[in-house]
Order: structure tokens, then sequence, then C-alpha cells
């Protein structure tokens, strides 16, 4: 069922399938419940009563669905890959919130060579499709897996060009196509590629998808490279995601007079590099040690803590401290002058009763 069958039983791994799929349950809240029970299997048998803790009746996914979901994902030909797997991605695993869960068809030693993101716009010039197009060949030729979403534009040249070196990130369940125009680009990228989702088997794409399936881009690499974009896209979403996850973050130029090119002159103006050739996107990824040069964006503070600290936390009482407006973690450890474990505690609690919601950057609200 996993990439690494050896490292995982089969019931751990269909266990962890359906803590995943449980109500309320997140990337960020699947992590703590390991953390604290040990196994997925365990932390299914504590959901019950940490739902009734914070105060409600709680749930678990059907078993019938998680096996419709595995055969289904065996008959599309893929394979999941586990959070702790060797060969889980390794920068993504790095990545706070990063997918416990994925599917894959293709080579997923892809992932595990220098990765460089391309995105950008849809609706990108003829001369920004070329650029990319381009780029991604060189990139692919110095040794670069070349990382985008499939979308129409700047991506499905970047993926073009890479070929077969190349790694497409989809938001849907990993048997549909999306957009359809790319259906056989996409079947291309699973043939000699790599083709990661996040989404389970059957999912049709969704706005809300999209976002996470950025993130997923942006940890992979070490870099993400904004060919052409308008001042507000989802490949600005991607860039700044690389930022917080301390990755470096590069534009190509364009000219002030065309909208297209506003989001990477913007992202130049506020600490992205500016980049003009492949020579310059190797020189500056070549042996990342994890510091990036660009200064687009500070890297986010961590939402979570310790593993032994969670699992000998008390929570704590802060449900006063919450409104429906984002706070940080860290604003809440502050004021309720408790241990960030028993914080942490009290905010799972919360999420698996469906009270709050997690935001970027290490914030919380109420529902």
């Amino acid at each position: 069922m996993s990439a690494n069958p050896l490292h995982l039983s089969q019931e751990e791994a269909y266990a962890r399938i359906r803590l995943l799929r449980s109500p309320n349950i997140g990337p960020v809240t699947y992590a703590q419940l390991i953390s604290r029970f040990g196994t997925a299997a365990a932390a299914l048998e504590a959901l019950p009563e940490l739902g009734k803790r914070g105060g409600r009746t709680y749930t678990l996914a059907k078993t019938d669905r998680i096996d419709r979901e595995v055969a289904a994902t065996r008959q599309a030909g893929a394979k999941y890959v586990f959070h702790d797997s060797a060969d889980y991605p390794p920068l993504l695993k790095q990545m706070v919130g990063a997918p416990p869960i994925m599917t894959w068809r293709g080579d997923l030693a892809l992932a595990a060579k220098p990765c460089v993101a391309i995105v950008g716009a849809r609706n990108a010039s003829a001369a920004a499709v070329k650029l990319s197009r381009e780029f991604a060949a060189g990139l692919a030729d110095a040794g670069f897996t070349v990382v985008s979403g499939l979308a129409r534009g700047i991506d499905g040249a970047a993926h073009q060009g890479s070929l077969p070196s190349t790694i497409g990130v989809i938001a849907s369940g990993i048997e549909i196509a999306y957009p359809p125009q790319h259906a056989e680009l996409q079947e291309q990228i699973a043939q000699e590629g790599l083709l990661l989702a996040e989404q389970p088997p059957g999912t049709e794409p969704r706005g809300s998808h999209f976002p996470s399936r950025n993130r997923i881009i942006a940890g992979i690499a070490a870099g993400t490279l904004v060919v052409e974009a308008a001042p507000k896209s989802g490949s600005l979403i991607t860039a700044r995601l690389a930022g917080e996850a301390g990755r470096e973050v590069m534009a190509i130029p364009g000219s002030p007079l065309d909208a297209r090119s506003q989001g990477c002159n913007t992202l130049i103006r506020e600490g992205g590099v500016l980049v003009q050739s492949v020579d310059d996107i190797v020189e500056l990824l070549s042996g990342f040690d994890g510091v990036p040069l660009s200064s687009f964006k500070e890297q986010a503070a961590p939402d979570y803590c310790a593993d032994e600290e969670l699992a000998d936390a008390e929570p704590a009482d802060i449900a006063s401290l919450l409104t429906t407006a984002p706070v940080a973690v860290d604003e809440l450890i502050r004021q309720s002058q408790s241990s960030a474990a028993a914080v942490q505690l009290a905010l799972l609690e919360m999420e698996i009763a469906g009270q709050i919601t997690r935001h970027a950057a290490g914030k919380v609200s109420l529902v």
C-alpha cells in the first residue's frame, strides 16, 4: 500500500488513511495525534473521547469509504507515500503542514533530486511560455527536477520543456485530469516523470484545493521561479509559501506596461531574486543549504511542539482568548501563560470538535 511497505504494516497504513480522512483532521492535527498517541490506530481509538472533551459527538471515517479509496488507488496504478517513508520528498518533509499522505504515479526518486518549481500565469504571453519551456529544459539538462502544477500557460510549458525530469502536482484525485486539455500531458508525466496528488481518488478539483497544491509545489523545491504573473494570482501564493518555508524566491522581470509582469516585478521589489538565465538559477540553488538569498518573506514560526511535550501535556484553558479573527498560536501561549504543549493540546481538541480553523503562518480562529 505504501511506497516503502517494509517501513509500515498494512494495518497501520490503513489506520493512517482512515485517520486523515476522518472529520476535522488536517495535516497539523494529524501530526499532533501521531505525536501524542504514537500510532494512527491508537489515535483512532482516542478520537471519540477527544471529540467529547471538545463538546461534540465524533464519528470516524467509515471503513467502507477507506476500502473504496484503496481499491481506486490501486485501479489507477498509483501508490501511497507516507510522511515518514524514506522516499517521501525530503524538502517537503521539512515543511510545517506537509501532506501526511500522498498518492503517486511514476518515478518517486525524481523528488529526491534537486528540485526547482516553475509557476506563472495561465493566460501567459507567447514570449513567457517560450521562456518557461526553455528555462525548464535548461534546468533539466543541469540535473534539476522541474516541479509545477499542470495548469495552462507557464505550468504546461515548464512540464513540456523538462520531461521526463518533471513533477506534476495536481489539485484533484490521482486519476482525474485537470485541466481536461492537459489530460495527455498529465498521463505522459505519470508514465515518464512523477505525478503527485494529496486529494483521494475520485476528488474533483475545487478552489480550496489549489492553495494546498501550491504549498506542495513550493515545499518540494529548493526554489520557486515565477516567470510571469498578475499582482493577485496563485503563482504569487506559491512564491509566498516558498518564502515562508525558507526557500529561494526568484522572478524574471518584465515590462511595467504589461499587467502580466506586475507580479514578478513586485516579487523582485519585495526581496525576490531577479534571474535572467538558467545559469543564474543553477548558481543560486546548487548546494542550497537552507539559507535563501532572497528576503521575500521571513520563515513562518512552526505551529507545533516536540513529540514528547505533547504526549505529556494537559490542555490549557484558551477558549476565552479565541474569536473569529485569526490569532497566532504564539500569542495564545503568551496570553494564557501556559506551555506550548498545553495550548496545542487544547487547540487539538477544539479542532477535532470542529470549533476552530487553522490558517497560514500558524494562526487559528473560531469557526
